[in-house]
C-alpha cells in the first residue's frame, strides 16, 4: 500500500508540473519572452525553489561576525545608496528604474521573503548572486570584501526600520549619470552669467 501511495503522489506531482509547464508554454507562445510581463504565480514559486536549492547547506548556519553599530549602518547606508539603490532603491522596496523592469523584478527587501532568510543566506546571495535573475555576484574572495558583505547584511536587516531622514540623506549619495552631470554644469554656468564654472566633483558610473 505504501508503494501505491508514493506512486500516486508522484503521479499527481508530475501531472501538476506538466500542466503548469503547459500553461507557461502557451503563455510564452502567445506573449513571447518579454520582460515587461509580470511573472506568474508558478514562476514566482519556481524562482523561490531555485533560490532555496542554490543555497548550500552550510550557508544557512553561518553567523554574522560584524556587530551591529551606528558606525556600520552609516557606512553601509552610503555603500547601499551608491551601489545597490539603482536596482533595490534607497529604501529596499525595489521601486527603482532598473529593479522594477527586471524579470523577475527586484524584490521588496523589507518583506518576509527576504527578512526571514538567515544572515548566512543573505551573505551568500550578496557574494555569489542568483542565477537567471538580475542579482550579480559581488564577492571576489578577499577578506575585506567579505567583511563589506557582512556589513551589508546588517543594513538589509535595518531596511524595515529605515527612517525618512535616513532616506533623504541617501539621495545625495546616489550615483549621478553623465547626462545629469552635464545638466548640473549648464545650470551652474547659467547662474554664473554664462561663464564656465569649476566642476565640482561628482561620482558616477
Amino acid at each position: 500500500m505504501r508503494n501505491v501511495a508514493w506512486f500516486l503522489t508522484g503521479a499527481v506531482a508530475f501531472a501538476v508540473a506538466t500542466a503548469g509547464g503547459g500553461i507557461v508554454f502557451l503563455k510564452t507562445r502567445a506573449n513571447g519572452f518579454s520582460a515587461r510581463a509580470q511573472p506568474s504565480g508558478l514562476e514566482r514559486w519556481a524562482a523561490q525553489q531555485a533560490r532555496s536549492l542554490a543555497l548550500p547547506a552550510g550557508a544557512r548556519a553561518r553567523e554574522n561576525p560584524v556587530a551591529d553599530s551606528p558606525e556600520v549602518l552609516a557606512e553601509t547606508r552610503a555603500h547601499w545608496a551608491d551601489h545597490c539603490a539603482g536596482c533595490h532603491s534607497n529604501n529596499g522596496s525595489g521601486d527603482a528604474g532598473m529593479g522594477k523592469h527586471m524579470y523577475p523584478p527586484a524584490p521588496d527587501m523589507r518583506q518576509a521573503a527576504t527578512q526571514n532568510l538567515t544572515d548566512g543566506e543573505l551573505f551568500y546571495i550578496i557574494q555569489n548572486g542568483i542565477r537567471m535573475t538580475g542579482m550579480p555576484a559581488w564577492g571576489n574572495g578577499a577578506s575585506r570584501d567579505e567583511q563589506d558583505s557582512w556589513k551589508l547584511v546588517r543594513f538589509i536587516r535595518h531596511l524595515p526600520k529605515l527612517t525618512a531622514e535616513e532616506e533623504r540623506a541617501m539621495v545625495d549619495l546616489n550615483p549621478t549619470s553623465p547626462a545629469e552631470l552635464k545638466e548640473e554644469q549648464a545650470e551652474r554656468e547659467f547662474l554664473n552669467g554664462g561663464q564656465p564654472h569649476e566642476q565640482t566633483q561628482h561620482k558616477h558610473h
